[in-house]
């Protein structure tokens, strides 16, 4: 199942830490933040914009 998330959200969306930018990786089914080396989940189309809640990245899956 590949993530679904509205494009129109996802321009408004900003990471929590960065304030900067995210891409959604819909492999994953979560929106990252390349900044903050964070990847946050989408669960049932809703992305969990909770800081705490995030993975960390490892330096292979960040884009420069």
């Amino acid at each position: 199942m590949t993530a679904k998330i509205n494009t129109k959200l996802l321009e408004f969306l900003v990471c929590p830490i960065t304030k900067s930018s995210l891409r959604l990786d819909t492999q994953s089914r979560e929106l990252i933040s390349d900044r903050a080396k964070l990847a946050y989940q989408i669960n049932n189309n809703l992305p969990i914009m909770i800081a705490e809640k995030a993975r960390a990245m490892n330096p292979t899956e960040i884009k420069k």
